[in-house]
């Protein structure tokens, strides 16, 4: 039989994904993994393997004997070595869509919360004082300017509702759809002018080589004084030491994270202990609606390399496709 290894999940079970993976025919086999030992030990006779959070490195990939895809929840693909699944033969899968509205309005809500000084606000009425001065200096949300750190779908959602605020939109990404750009009134401009002119920085590039600290002490020299972070990427695009710094030495006026460089962050954080800074435990991804359809479409993907077809969200599209061949083939 087609077997799917699960090798770690957050959720309180499995039932979405067997639903669909055992309505196909195939067998669903939960781990909990952590380590590269765990994982090479519960996967090496895997068919197929989904991936949450353990890190699926090259020496994982080179110890499956039968794996044909991997399917990874969410959009991000930092946890998987996907230049080693290509030279293997695997197909690597993700689920880009399952989120956008979530991530996008998780960013707008961050971007409102800093602007009108909601966090002090609470902070403030929860110690007793009743007094609108707390959160001074706001200003006015319209006519400010967001430079959007990657331009891929999730920032171009987030575009379109900011917009509507009124805000100057800039992005910066060396990928961009130019003609998307235009068509929601977004400025393509490199990461210096991006930083010097936003009012708002929000990163939503990938963590790849090239991105890991893309936002360091000469990004943050060069914002406004009152200018504010946003990020609901992933936690080491920004170098987090720098943004300490700037915070506490008011290089920057605020931020709003829900990604770290080291998850889960406690309360003795640095972070925590900053109080111009809003914090959420990597939830922008999360509603009801967005967790059931990226659960579904991650087997779904598994199900189609198990009948013999391409995933529908296939990242690695240079793989050898002679690999999925035909039903339940095993091509390895």
């Amino acid at each position: 039989m087609f077997t799917v290894v699960v090798t770690d999940y957050e959720f309180a079970d499995l039932e979405p994904e067997r639903q669909v993976l055992e309505a196909a025919g195939l067998n669903l086999v939960p781990a909990q993994a952590r380590t590269e030992d765990e994982l090479i030990e519960i996967c090496a006779d895997a068919d197929a393997v989904i991936n949450q959070y353990a890190p699926v490195t090259a020496e994982v990939i080179r110890n499956l004997n039968r794996c044909q895809v991997i399917s990874r929840y969410g959009i991000g693909l930092n946890t998987i070595d996907v230049p080693a699944a290509t030279a293997e033969g695997i197909a690597v899968a993700n689920v880009p869509d399952g989120s956008l509205e979530e991530v996008s309005d998780h960013a707008a809500a961050q971007i409102l919360t800093l602007a009108r000084g909601l966090h002090r606000y609470d902070a403030a009425i929860r110690r007793g004082t009743w007094d609108y001065t707390v959160a001074k200096p706001l200003r006015r949300l319209r006519g400010r300017t967001l430079g959007l750190v990657g331009f891929g779908r999730i920032p171009q959602r987030l575009a379109e509702k900011m917009g509507g605020f009124g805000m100057t939109l800039l992005a910066h990404d060396p990928f961009a759809d130019a003609s998307r750009a235009a068509a929601l009134g977004v400025r393509l401009v490199d990461l210096d002018t991006l930083c010097r002119e936003s009012d708002v920085v929000s990163v939503h590039a990938p963590l790849t080589a090239d991105t890991e600290g893309m936002i360091g002490p000469g990004q943050f020299a060069a914002m406004k004084p009152t200018a504010c972070l946003v990020n609901t990427a992933r936690g080491p695009v920004v170098d987090e030491t720098a943004l300490i710094d700037a915070l506490r030495s008011g290089r920057i006026a605020g931020a709003a994270l829900d990604v770290f460089a080291h998850e889960p962050i406690g309360p003795d954080s640095p972070l925590a202990r900053c109080e111009n800074v809003v914090l959420t435990p990597h939830t922008a991804w999360y509603s009801e609606d967005s967790e059931i359809e990226i659960r579904t479409k991650t087997a779904r993907n598994v199900v189609e390399v198990a009948q013999g077809r391409l995933p529908t969200y296939l990242v690695n599209h240079d793989v050898d496709h002679r690999v999925i061949a035909a039903p339940h083939s095993i091509a390895r």
